[in-house]
């Protein structure tokens, strides 16, 4: 028999980045390993990751509250409540919270592979090695993700 899984609002795997909180509802175990799902919580005025690209896995971003910015390449989009985004493998993107209030996504990864990024950050700051864009790419590094600087 299956096992079901049932994450409830105060439920999942908290793991706080700086001004930046995702909660993992989802980290493959019950999938096997097909899909991850996050809640990404971003607070204002809040940057994302530096741009980058994805070998192995599609991301996918619906907002659930607030307006996000998403940079693909060069063009940067607003992206209000309801809105889905969704990155293929190499596709370069970011995203950041230019608001006053606090933005809520549901962040989805298939395959799972990039969850376990945000434990890996986690780990990191609490080692006591500051999260800075050269870390977080580090860390990016081990999950066939690399810095997008060219957008030919």
């Amino acid at each position: 028999m299956s096992t079901v899984s049932l994450v409830g609002p105060d439920d999942g795997e908290t793991i706080q980045l700086g001004p930046t909180q995702m909660r993992i509802l989802e980290d493959g175990t019950t999938t096997g390993h097909r899909l991850g799902i996050g809640e990404i919580t971003l607070a204002p005025h809040t940057q994302g990751p530096p741009q980058h690209r994805h070998a192995q896995h599609d991301e996918g971003f619906y907002v659930v509250s607030g307006t996000v910015h998403f940079t693909i390449g060069k063009t940067t989009h607003a992206a209000p409540a309801g809105t889905l985004a969704m990155i293929p493998p190499g596709a370069p993107h970011t995203f950041a919270n230019l608001g006053d209030t606090p933005a809520v996504m549901l962040n989805t990864f298939t395959p799972d592979l990039y969850v376990q990024y945000f434990r890996d950050l986690r780990n990191m700051i609490a080692s006591g090695k500051e999260l800075t864009p050269e870390s977080t790419i580090e860390a990016m590094s081990r999950y066939a993700t690399v810095p997008a600087t060219d957008f030919a």
